[in-house]
Protein backbone atom coordinates (compact mmCIF):
# COMPACT_ATOMS: atom_id res chain seq x y z
CA UNK A 1 0.00 0.00 0.00
CA UNK A 2 1.32 3.19 -1.10
CA UNK A 3 1.53 6.53 1.62
CA UNK A 4 2.21 9.93 0.90
CA UNK A 5 3.40 11.92 4.10
CA UNK A 6 4.17 15.91 3.54
CA UNK A 7 3.07 15.65 0.18
CA UNK A 8 6.12 13.11 -0.65
CA UNK A 9 5.48 9.29 -1.58
CA UNK A 10 7.19 7.38 1.23
CA UNK A 11 7.77 4.49 -1.41
CA UNK A 12 9.68 6.60 -4.43
CA UNK A 13 12.99 6.96 -4.69
CA UNK A 14 13.77 10.57 -3.79
CA UNK A 15 15.55 12.39 -6.40
CA UNK A 16 14.62 16.22 -5.61
CA UNK A 17 14.52 18.22 -8.87
CA UNK A 18 15.10 22.06 -9.07
CA UNK A 19 12.76 22.76 -11.77
CA UNK A 20 9.80 23.62 -9.80
CA UNK A 21 8.17 26.66 -7.90
CA UNK A 22 4.98 27.44 -5.94
CA UNK A 23 1.67 27.03 -7.29
CA UNK A 24 -0.11 30.41 -7.46
CA UNK A 25 -2.87 28.56 -5.16
CA UNK A 26 -1.49 26.03 -2.75
CA UNK A 27 -5.18 24.48 -2.38
CA UNK A 28 -5.73 24.11 -5.77
CA UNK A 29 -4.88 20.26 -6.90
CA UNK A 30 -7.31 19.40 -8.98
CA UNK A 31 -5.91 17.59 -12.07
CA UNK A 32 -3.67 14.50 -13.04
CA UNK A 33 -1.71 14.78 -16.18
CA UNK A 34 -0.12 11.42 -17.44
CA UNK A 35 2.77 11.17 -19.52
CA UNK A 36 5.79 9.26 -21.18
CA UNK A 37 9.27 9.94 -21.62
CA UNK A 38 12.09 7.56 -23.14
CA UNK A 39 16.02 8.61 -22.71
CA UNK A 40 17.09 8.18 -25.72
CA UNK A 41 13.89 8.40 -27.65
CA UNK A 42 12.78 4.71 -27.50
CA UNK A 43 15.28 3.21 -25.39
CA UNK A 44 14.44 2.44 -21.53
CA UNK A 45 16.81 2.17 -18.37
CA UNK A 46 19.60 4.04 -17.24
CA UNK A 47 20.23 7.59 -15.74
CA UNK A 48 18.93 10.11 -18.19
CA UNK A 49 15.59 10.76 -17.32
CA UNK A 50 16.73 11.63 -13.44
CA UNK A 51 19.64 14.06 -15.13
CA UNK A 52 17.28 15.91 -17.35
CA UNK A 53 14.78 16.53 -14.48
CA UNK A 54 18.10 17.70 -12.40
CA UNK A 55 19.55 19.88 -14.76
CA UNK A 56 22.18 17.22 -15.34
CA UNK A 57 22.05 15.81 -18.90
CA UNK A 58 25.18 15.21 -20.37
CA UNK A 59 25.17 16.42 -23.80
CA UNK A 60 27.84 14.42 -25.26
CA UNK A 61 26.46 10.99 -24.28
CA UNK A 62 24.17 10.64 -26.87
CA UNK A 63 23.38 12.91 -29.84
CA UNK A 64 19.93 13.35 -29.04
CA UNK A 65 20.86 15.28 -26.31
CA UNK A 66 22.65 17.85 -27.45
CA UNK A 67 19.16 19.33 -28.42
CA UNK A 68 17.34 18.89 -24.93
CA UNK A 69 20.23 19.21 -22.08
CA UNK A 70 19.05 23.10 -21.68
CA UNK A 71 15.33 22.29 -21.39
CA UNK A 72 14.27 23.03 -17.42
CA UNK A 73 12.10 20.45 -16.79
CA UNK A 74 10.29 17.87 -14.01
CA UNK A 75 7.72 16.10 -13.41
CA UNK A 76 5.87 14.97 -9.90
CA UNK A 77 6.16 11.02 -10.27
CA UNK A 78 8.27 9.31 -12.73
CA UNK A 79 6.92 5.23 -13.53
CA UNK A 80 9.36 2.71 -14.45
CA UNK A 81 9.00 -0.20 -16.58
CA UNK A 82 9.22 -2.05 -13.68
CA UNK A 83 6.73 -0.37 -11.96
CA UNK A 84 9.06 1.57 -9.05
CA UNK A 85 8.59 5.07 -8.42
CA UNK A 86 10.79 7.82 -8.50
CA UNK A 87 9.51 11.73 -7.18
CA UNK A 88 11.40 14.37 -8.30
CA UNK A 89 8.79 17.17 -7.16
CA UNK A 90 6.31 17.27 -4.11
CA UNK A 91 2.89 17.54 -5.02
CA UNK A 92 2.24 20.55 -3.71
CA UNK A 93 4.58 22.32 -5.58
CA UNK A 94 4.25 23.06 -8.83
CA UNK A 95 6.57 20.84 -11.34
CA UNK A 96 7.47 22.18 -14.83
CA UNK A 97 5.88 19.01 -16.72
CA UNK A 98 2.72 20.37 -18.99
CA UNK A 99 4.61 23.46 -20.85
CA UNK A 100 1.24 25.39 -22.52
CA UNK A 101 -1.32 23.79 -21.66
CA UNK A 102 -5.56 24.07 -21.10
CA UNK A 103 -7.92 21.90 -19.72
CA UNK A 104 -11.66 22.83 -19.41
CA UNK A 105 -10.81 26.04 -20.83
CA UNK A 106 -8.06 26.40 -17.89
CA UNK A 107 -4.50 27.68 -19.13
CA UNK A 108 -1.55 26.57 -17.38
CA UNK A 109 -2.05 23.24 -16.28
CA UNK A 110 1.05 22.99 -14.45
CA UNK A 111 -0.47 25.75 -11.85
CA UNK A 112 -3.13 23.07 -10.56
CA UNK A 113 -2.07 19.33 -11.60
CA UNK A 114 -0.10 16.53 -10.66
CA UNK A 115 2.24 14.93 -13.55
CA UNK A 116 2.82 11.42 -13.57
CA UNK A 117 5.69 10.39 -16.71
CA UNK A 118 5.81 6.11 -17.84
CA UNK A 119 8.65 5.50 -18.95
CA UNK A 120 7.65 4.54 -22.77
CA UNK A 121 7.17 6.04 -25.94
CA UNK A 122 3.54 6.53 -27.60
CA UNK A 123 3.39 3.31 -30.04
CA UNK A 124 5.23 0.81 -27.29
CA UNK A 125 3.43 -0.91 -24.76
CA UNK A 126 3.59 -0.26 -21.50
CA UNK A 127 3.88 -2.74 -18.90
CA UNK A 128 1.54 -4.92 -16.68
CA UNK A 129 3.34 -3.21 -13.86
CA UNK A 130 3.44 0.68 -14.61
CA UNK A 131 -0.60 0.07 -15.09
CA UNK A 132 -0.51 -1.28 -11.31
CA UNK A 133 1.56 1.70 -9.92
CA UNK A 134 -0.07 4.05 -11.72
CA UNK A 135 -3.69 2.65 -10.63
CA UNK A 136 -2.48 2.57 -7.23
CA UNK A 137 -0.83 6.38 -7.26
CA UNK A 138 -4.38 7.57 -8.58
CA UNK A 139 -5.91 6.21 -5.99
CA UNK A 140 -3.33 7.55 -3.27
CA UNK A 141 -3.78 10.93 -5.05
CA UNK A 142 -7.18 11.00 -4.95
CA UNK A 143 -7.57 10.24 -1.35
CA UNK A 144 -5.11 13.34 -0.28
CA UNK A 145 -6.18 15.84 -3.59
CA UNK A 146 -10.05 14.71 -3.58
CA UNK A 147 -10.47 17.33 -6.40
CA UNK A 148 -9.11 14.79 -8.58
CA UNK A 149 -12.02 12.83 -10.05
CA UNK A 150 -11.82 10.33 -12.36
CA UNK A 151 -12.72 12.93 -15.12
CA UNK A 152 -10.09 15.03 -14.42
CA UNK A 153 -7.19 13.06 -14.85
CA UNK A 154 -6.19 13.24 -18.72
CA UNK A 155 -3.33 12.63 -21.01
CA UNK A 156 -0.42 15.22 -22.60
CA UNK A 157 -1.67 14.89 -25.69
CA UNK A 158 -5.40 16.40 -24.04
CA UNK A 159 -4.36 19.26 -22.71
CA UNK A 160 -1.72 20.01 -24.92
CA UNK A 161 -3.10 18.61 -28.71
CA UNK A 162 -0.74 19.48 -31.48
CA UNK A 163 1.92 19.96 -29.56
CA UNK A 164 2.09 17.03 -27.39
CA UNK A 165 1.15 13.24 -28.12
CA UNK A 166 2.44 11.54 -25.16
CA UNK A 167 1.15 8.77 -23.53
CA UNK A 168 0.25 8.33 -27.22
CA UNK A 169 -1.72 4.81 -28.66
CA UNK A 170 0.25 2.50 -26.89
CA UNK A 171 -1.40 4.05 -23.33
CA UNK A 172 -4.75 1.88 -22.90
CA UNK A 173 -7.24 4.21 -21.09
CA UNK A 174 -9.69 1.54 -20.72
CA UNK A 175 -7.15 -0.97 -18.99
CA UNK A 176 -5.92 2.01 -16.90
CA UNK A 177 -9.34 2.53 -15.59
CA UNK A 178 -10.46 -0.73 -15.19
CA UNK A 179 -7.38 -1.21 -12.82
CA UNK A 180 -8.27 1.77 -10.78
CA UNK A 181 -11.70 0.29 -10.26
CA UNK A 182 -10.47 -3.04 -9.51
CA UNK A 183 -7.64 -1.26 -6.92
CA UNK A 184 -10.52 0.44 -5.65
CA UNK A 185 -12.69 -2.91 -4.90
CA UNK A 186 -9.27 -4.24 -3.11
CA UNK A 187 -8.85 -1.59 -0.83
CA UNK A 188 -12.82 -1.77 0.09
Amino acid sequence: MLTLTGHRLDQAHWCPSPNFNDRPDPDDISLLVIHNISLPPGQFGGPWIPALFNNALDPDAHPYFREIHELRVSSHFLIRRDGSLLQFVPCDKRAWHAGVSQFEQRDNCNDYSIGVELEGADTVPYEAAQYRSLAALTVLLQQHYPAITDPRITGHEHIAPGRKTDPGPAFQWARYRDDLVRFREEMA
